[in-house]
């Protein structure tokens, strides 16, 4: 029987703190958000593993370390309203609920929104609003947002998101090819032009969509 309070506390130190990510806030939320609940049953003894886990409709749940460095990027604030792409099995989305004042995401498959809706339901995280539809064209009824996270990878930056960011907004998102991908920083300056940072190399499922890839037939 896997003790998830131990496997969550290694987890943290061992996959996160030790690759360099110490923001206490981040830190705090990632001791206490239930990752093994945003997965199947069958594999909660993995939910706190180094790796991505499946979680059906041919999607995943992030290694967790992403998860942290992609959240490390946005450089939330408490009153910050984020947008989310690709709500997954929530597991993000309930990490960023916890750091802002609240969070909208997109997620095109509706099942996995229903089950991501439920868990953090059961979490009281009451300040996230969720859609499903199509992730590439953001959320324009409730934009500008102080940080936009896409968690698929896209063949280039959806203009559609780049607009909807606030000036000094920050967007973190995975561009590349269908199999490899860069994580990118994009920032928005107070005259409306972007800039970019290249960060590490990683493979996300990819981002379907208008402003994204098609989706396969």
């Amino acid at each position: 029987m896997v003790n998830f309070e131990i496997a969550r506390k290694r987890m943290v130190q061992e996959q996160i703190m030790a690759r360099g990510i110490t923001s206490p806030r981040l830190i705090e939320v990632l001791m206490k958000i239930p990752r093994h609940l945003f997965v199947q049953e069958a594999m909660a003894a993995q939910a706190y593993s180094d790796g991505p886990l499946p979680i059906g409709e041919k999607q995943t749940i992030s290694q967790p370390f992403m998860v942290a460095l992609m959240t490390d990027l946005l450089e939330l604030t408490p009153r910050d309203h984020v947008l989310e792409i690709g709500t997954g099995s929530g597991y993000q989305t309930a990490i960023l609920a916890s750091l802002v004042r609240r969070v909208w995401t997109i997620e095109r498959i509706r099942p996995l929104a229903m089950q991501a809706r439920k868990v953090l339901d059961s979490l009281h995280l009451l300040n996230v609003n969720i859609k499903v539809g199509d992730g590439t064209l953001g959320w324009e009824e409730e934009a500008p947002f102080d940080a936009i996270l896409v968690t698929a990878g896209a063949p280039a930056v959806p203009e559609t998101l780049a607009r909807q960011l606030a000036p000094g907004g920050r967007l973190v998102i995975p561009v590349g090819s269908e199999s490899t991908q860069t994580l990118l920083r994009i920032r928005k300056e107070a005259d409306g032009s972007l800039t970019r940072e290249a960060g590490i190399d990683c493979r996300f499922v990819p981002l379907i969509g208008q402003q994204g890839w098609h989706a396969p037939q």
